[in-house]
Formats: C-alpha cells, sequence, structure tokens
C-alpha cells in the first residue's frame, strides 16, 4: 500500500471497506463469510457468525503453532479439521502457491504476522480495477519519467560483463550499455535467467504453476469481489464486470489437462460461487504460467540469494525469489526492489 500512495495508484484497487472473506463449500454447499476485526485483537473469532462453521474459538491457536515451526506447513497446522480444510489451507496455498505437506511453515508464519496476526485492518482484500500492470507498472513507469528517468523498454539482455569485482557492461540485442564509475545495476529478472547471467550463482531452481481461467459472464458483485471456494478445482473466483475470473494456485498437477475439460470443471465451480449465471458455459480463456512462483519449500528457501548474492559491487539482486522473508508474492517483490536500492545506495 505504502508503494501505491507513492505512485499514486491507491485509487486502482477496489475491495470492500472491511476486511470480509465470503466462501463456499463444494463438499456441502455451505457458505459463510469471514468477518474479521479491523484492530489486532480477534473478537470474531467468538462469534460463531463471523467465524468458520464447525470451529470454536481455540481452534484459531493452532496460528501460534507456526511461530518456530522448521517443517512444513501441513506438520506444524495439524492438516486436520474445518479450520484447517476451510481457511488454513486455502490461506496457505494462496500465500505460498505450494502444497501445505510441503510448503515451509516459516514463510506461512511471516504472511500470518502481517495479516492475521495484524488485525483485520491489515487484511482488507482489495484487488485491481482494471488490472495488475494498470495499478502496479503503468503508474510506476511515469512516476520515473516524471523524475527524468529515461524507460527503454523491448531490449533483450544478452549478458553482464565483468571488470573485477563490479559490472563493467550490459550487452543487449541492439548495442552495448557501457556503466560509469558511478552507475549500478539491479538486476530484476526471473531466478533462471539471473542464473545465466550470473554464473555461480545459486537460484531456485523448483517451480509451481498458477493457472488463470477468464469467462465471458457477467455476475452481480456481492459483499467482496470475490468469493473463496473450498473442495473445488477453482479456489478464488473473482467478479468484474463482463468477466468472471478464477485462480487455481499449486497448479503443477493441472498442466496436463486440455484446457477444455479444465474450463467445464472449473465452471461448475463457478456456478456454485455465482449462481444466477446460466448452467451453458460461456467463452473461456486459460491462461497457464507454468513458472508463477518457486516451490516453497525447505530446499527451495535455502537457494534464494541475499540481495548481494552475485557477489558484485555494483550489483543487486531484485525479484520475489530473493531472500525477501515472505514467500512469491507482490509483497515480497517490491521488499525487494527496496533492499536492493537501499543496498546500491550506500555502497555505489
Amino acid at each position: 500500500m505504502a508503494y501505491l500512495a507513492r505512485i499514486g495508484a491507491t485509487d486502482s484497487m477496489v475491495g470492500p471497506p472491511e476486511p470480509v472473506f465470503p466462501f463456499i463449500d463444494r463438499a456441502d454447499g455451505t457458505r459463510w463469510v469471514l468477518r474479521l476485526d479491523r484492530g489486532r485483537m480477534p473478537f470474531w473469532i467468538f462469534d460463531r457468525n463471523r467465524r468458520v462453521p464447525g470451529t470454536g474459538w481455540r481452534d484459531y491457536l493452532a496460528l501460534l503453532r507456526l511461530r518456530g515451526a522448521q517443517g512444513t506447513v501441513a506438520e506444524a497446522l495439524g492438516g486436520a479439521g474445518p479450520i484447517y480444510r476451510r481457511l488454513l489451507e486455502p490461506l496457505a496455498v494462496a500465500a505460498l502457491n505450494t502444497a501445505p505437506d510441503e510448503a515451509l511453515a516459516s514463510l506461512m508464519q511471516a504472511v500470518v504476522a502481517q495479516t492475521l496476526g495484524a488485525g483485520g485492518a491489515a487484511c482488507r482484500p482489495l484487488v485491481p480495477r482494471e488490472g495488475l500492470s494498470e495499478s502496479f507498472i503503468d503508474p510506476a513507469l511515469a512516476w520515473l519519467r516524471a523524475r527524468g528517468a529515461d524507460i527503454r523498454l523491448g531490449r533483450r539482455m544478452q549478458g553482464l560483463e565483468r571488470n573485477d569485482d563490479q559490472i563493467s557492461v550490459i550487452h543487449c540485442a541492439d548495442g552495448a550499455v557501457v556503466l560509469g564509475p558511478d552507475e549500478a545495476v539491479v538486476l530484476a529478472v526471473p531466478a533462471p535467467v539471473a542464473a545465466d547471467l550470473v554464473p555461480g550463482l545459486t537460484v531456485p531452481d523448483a517451480f509451481e504453476a498458477i493457472l488463470n481461467l477468464h469467462y465471458r459472464a457477467e455476475a452481480p458483485p456481492g459483499e467482496a469481489p470475490f468469493v473463496g471456494i473450498v473442495g473445488g478445482v477453482a479456489e478464488w473466483v473473482f467478479i468484474k464486470p463482463g468477466i468472471v475470473s478464477v485462480t487455481i494456485s499449486a497448479a503443477n498437477r493441472f498442466l496436463a489437462e486440455p484446457p477444455e475439460s479444465l474450463s467445464e470443471r472449473v465452471w461448475a465451480d463457478v456456478r456454485a460461487a455465482c449462481p444466477t449465471l446460466a448452467p451453458e458455459m460461456p467463452q473461456c480463456r486459460v491462461v497457464r504460467e507454468k513458472r508463477a512462483t518457486f516451490a516453497a519449500t525447505a530446499m527451495q528457501q535455502k537457494r534464494r540469494p541475499a540481495v548481494d548474492g552475485a557477489g558484485l559491487a555494483n550489483l543487486a539482486l531484485a525479484g520475489d525469489w530473493t531472500a525477501t522473508g515472505l514467500p512469491a508474492t507482490i509483497e515480497g517483490t517490491i521488499r525487494s526492489g527496496e533492499t536492493a536500492a537501499r543496498f546500491l545506495l550506500r555502497h555505489v
């Protein structure tokens, strides 16, 4: 939110005024709305009408087991009961993009500490009014240009030339960029690209996919512009004017499925979330991001480099795959950029 405020894009995000999260369980059709308090005290867990059905307030103490946990999310949280199936597992998959029986509990704790642990004011769900580019990228480029930055897009970088412990030349397909003595590089590229450009750099090498399905359909917005799905193929259904979109995280298991059958199966979940939709499936686009994030496992966590992991005085690494302390999220990406900037301001 601080980033959005800096680039003047706060108003590009929309969502309910309060921290509310509607859900439906496909196993039995149960619907509920998680209603958090805005303050840090979680009074909502004592109200059966505001918490997850089938849970008592003591069930939420399970989150305390994440503190200091060294194993997986499932090992730390027990992996059973309505609280796990209807809240903790969906939260873990959404935030870590990794199955809970493989995902690292300490990364889950980092998410919980800055969301549920910080109170409802830190959990208000917001989505872009238009798209991620319109909220996070285009305003940032405009902000930079207004301050004299020269933005050059479409220039494929082919290599980095070193001179002792510094980068001296950036080689691009259309020519070379020679760095001056007071210039530096923030290498903000996907992990496999960074490994190709910086020999010997250790980076995450196992990844999880995210699938998005976009249906050309009109559904009435509810209390929030989304519905969480438990026990379905879909996980989150987002409702926008003329479009109903679905996100499926930790989606490696669905990569081989033909888009036609996948979209049909997901449409059943969408209709359960939005009962006013017609039975006939409308036009659908399936988008597969095969390397959406690194797998948030203990092994991959060890492969995340620090900002200065390249060992070069004027080169900083940035990206959600670096050692941000968070899983591969937008928040982690922003944190990595700020860390890279501070590093170079100190050392160049």
